[in-house]
């Protein structure tokens, strides 16, 4: 089957032009992601010591999953800021921007004296630089999903989009997978007073690779046909809330189940094990570090099968399945069993893969080019504040007041609910045919390129 761009007779990047904006698009989001999950590893397991030192450990994590917190409520001014660019000078450059911006504020962390060291200014600056980082998370994830879809078949959206879908687990994956070797290679005093920087300083490496991969890429084909029909927005964020609530409100809902699974599954899991399970450190980054692995192959895959049955129904279904496994997780690790955390995990995680997966396809649909940068970056940072942002404080606020899992899984049930409520609340969008419009606009003007 022709692509969309083919049928239109419209300028096509080829498949090199498609493979290399997939990669980008993978590459550079991890290494962002990268960036932010050794932050939140790094919140469970030694920031409450070093940063905000109590007589009560549990107060300590709880001051660190605040600052954890910071770098979701940040991320909507990455969200204005950064999507309206997108939607005004390109894709391309808003992504290189975000990537330096998240970059360097990590490397900074890694040099950052402990509290011990500078007092309260440590935690300050500590927080500082976490805003830093939501504010190019928030302004990279719609540019980042834009980039590869805008290049591949719309038809072929979910699987296309899913590349900045694989980003998360895959910056997990490394993270986690930088810790687990730490803590292997270092003993308990090493890794506290200077092996847990390593992971923070090893960004600077990343996120070089991560510029030159997007500094070669070309601006998407349709962003050049809005620009070569004059069809760009002056205030994209306005157009978004006054022409396409419905879209925005649909799309920021659908948002948060995953994000309250995720960060139950990848950051609170980890408090949960080593002080509720007695299990090791080692242990449980070793029980994420599988389940992430195993997303990078899953992501893509529930993108793809989303292109072949009804993407909502999918989402949908799996949002119901992320309401009750976790009634399920908790009384399977109620033993201590290393084996059923792992179990337990990885159920978690491969459910929020077949919502993940179609996520961003979803969010995309919901608004028509010209304002998709716009409407999926704030989409995607709202989500995030009433989501990510406090599920791993609130899990960990909820365990210490009512001294049971219970809780914790009916809030998660909540918010499979209300993502439920955001996908009846949004669009079966038509696969192609506003990007084709675009297109054959653009055609008219150039000569088509054949697929090489």
């Amino acid at each position: 089957m022709q692509s969309t761009q083919q049928a239109a007779g419209a300028p096509n990047p080829g498949r090199s032009g498609i493979r290399r904006a997939f990669f980008a698009s993978l590459t550079g989001t991890a290494l962002e992601w990268y960036d932010f999950a050794v932050y939140s590893a790094a919140a469970a397991l030694v920031f409450g010591d070093l940063f905000f030192p109590s007589e009560d450990p549990l107060t300590g994590t709880i001051l660190a999953f605040s600052t954890y917190a910071v770098g979701y409520i940040s991320r909507p001014l990455g969200g204005f800021v950064f999507g309206r660019l997108g939607d005004v000078i390109g894709r391309k450059k808003v992504l290189i921007a975000t990537l330096v911006l998240i970059g360097v504020a990590t490397f900074l962390i890694g040099l950052l004296p402990a509290y011990g060291t500078v007092g309260v200014a440590a935690p300050i600056a500590l927080v500082v630089l976490r805003f830093a980082q939501g504010v190019g998370v928030g302004g990279e994830w719609g540019g980042a999903v834009l980039l590869s879809s805008e290049f591949g078949d719309p038809r072929r959206r979910g699987f296309y989009a899913s590349a900045a879908q694989i980003g998360p687990p895959a910056g997990n994956l490394l993270a986690n997978g930088v810790l687990a070797a730490l803590g292997v290679l270092l003993t308990e005093d090493q890794f506290l007073s200077w092996g847990w920087r390593v992971a923070f300083l090893l960004s600077g490496v990343l996120v070089g690779f991560g510029l030159w991969i997007r500094a070669k890429l070309e601006e998407t084909p349709v962003f050049k046909a809005m620009e070569a029909e004059g069809t760009r927005p002056e205030a994209p964020i306005r157009e978004v809330f006054t022409t396409q609530p419905r879209a925005l409100c649909a799309a920021v809902l659908s948002r948060v189940a995953p994000d309250v699974l995720y960060a139950m599954f990848t950051v609170f899991v980890l408090t949960y094990a080593t002080d509720e399970l007695d299990m090791s450190r080692g242990s449980a980054l070793t029980a994420v570090l599988i389940g992430s692995s195993l997303q990078v192959f899953l992501i893509p895959l529930a993108g793809a099968v989303s292109d072949r049955v009804n993407r909502r129904l999918l989402y949908g279904c799996s949002a119901l399945a992320a309401g009750v496994w976790p009634f399920v997780f908790f009384l399977m690790v109620d033993g201590g069993s290393w084996i059923l955390l792992v179990c337990g995990v990885v159920g978690g995680l491969v459910i929020h893969s077949f919502m993940y997966g179609p996520q961003a396809a979803f969010v995309a649909e919901q608004f028509s080019p010209r304002l998709r940068y716009t409407g999926s970056s704030l989409a995607y940072t709202l989500a995030g504040l009433i989501g990510g942002a406090i599920a791993p404080l609130l899990f960990t606020v909820l365990l210490s007041s009512y001294d049971s899992w219970v809780p914790l899984a009916l809030y998660l049930a909540v918010a499979a609910a209300v993502t439920v409520v955001g996908l009846v609340l949004g669009r079966d969008a038509d696969q192609a045919g506003e990007e084709e419009e675009l297109l054959v606009t653009r055609a008219k003007t150039e000569p088509a390129v054949k697929l090489t």
